[in-house]
């Protein structure tokens, strides 16, 4: 963190009255712990580090809390629902804006949607800015629920893609898995600009699609099926893992914070139904030795969703 941060952040914690901090860091930051720590330490603070995996803001360190933490400060993203006594710090990432004419070749529609994720929604109006000097009608959502910052799509919600109506896509970020899943929700054409890379290039679900349906079949035939609800605080869909519980008289809740493959062998059912966070299922199959099917995919081996109307799992 800059010194300013530093600064914003102690102003931020000293109207809240906290003495005792927790810093939660997600996999790509936390070799920033160490150094927060010390500069809040300097400041007057009492501070704990959360030293547990972090995926999000949906998988916070709530437990710090409890444990006496006045205030818990997650870094790296935006909040997914209200928290009190938690601060998010998004981290901002920045690109040369005109990299994004890396991807005009590939949209010949003149009313492009614009998307990214939280990394850089800072520049969403500078890429606005860009791409309508090029003539193009760019159409951004306001940022709202799950996604609040303006463009934003999470790998849960893909709303901000959905509102635009647009044509066609322009998602600006690294991967595939979050041009993917607004292909499919969106049934739009979708364009993927690596803003480091500048790699552009037009995504399609059909490859997805067909590694869905192998999975479907292959949970066919199984007889003990665990429905898997995730305790972590923004993964926690109760009303549906008790939904889903109801369709198949062999299904059975399983209550889990991490879901790991071994963890899936040692339970023992023939297959799982993933309530957790929806990127599990579809980034992570080859890791589970049994298949691990979306609420929907679910629904259509149960054969009360028909598979022409498959739909990709987001959080609302």
């Amino acid at each position: 963190m800059s010194l300013n941060d530093i600064s914003d952040l102690v102003s931020q914690l000293g109207a809240r009255g906290a003495k005792k901090v927790a810093l939660q860091f997600p996999e790509g930051l936390k070799r920033q712990a160490a150094e927060t720590a010390a500069a809040l330490k300097s400041a007057g603070f009492e501070v704990i580090v959360s030293g547990d995996p972090c995926y999000g803001a949906c998988d916070l360190a709530l437990d710090t809390l409890s444990g006496g933490a006045d205030v818990l400060v997650h870094f790296g993203h935006a909040p997914v629902d209200n928290r009190r006594n938690v601060i998010f710090i998004p981290w901002a990432v920045d690109f040369d804006i005109s990299i994004l004419e890396k991807a005009l070749p590939l949209l010949p529609e003149k009313t492009v949607g614009l998307v990214t994720t939280v990394q850089h929604a800072h520049l969403v109006p500078a890429m606005e800015t860009f791409l309508s000097s090029r003539g193009y009608e760019v159409r951004v959502s306001d940022g709202a629920g799950r996604t609040p910052l303006r463009g934003q799509v999470l790998g849960c919600s893909f709303a901000a893609a959905k509102s635009t109506g647009a044509p066609a896509i322009l998602f600006v970020g690294t991967g595939v898995f979050h041009p993917i899943g607004i292909a499919l929700a969106t049934k739009a054409r979708v364009v993927a600009l690596d803003p480091l890379t500048g790699t552009a290039q037009e995504v399609s679900a059909e490859t997805l699609m067909r590694r869905r349906f192998a999975v479907i079949e292959r949970a066919r035939g199984a007889k003990m099926v665990g429905i898997i609800l995730s305790t972590k605080s923004g993964q926690a869909r109760q009303a549906l893992a008790k939904r889903l519980a109801a369709l198949s008289p062999g299904a059975v809740i399983v209550a889990m914070r991490e879901v790991s493959p071994d963890e899936l062998l040692n339970l023992g059912f023939d297959c799982y139904v993933n309530t957790a966070c929806p990127r599990l299922a579809y980034d992570d199959q080859v890791r589970f030795p049994k298949p691990v099917l979306s609420p929907q995919e679910f629904e259509i081996l149960c054969g009360v969703r028909p598979w022409d109307e498959y739909a990709i799992d987001e959080i609302p």
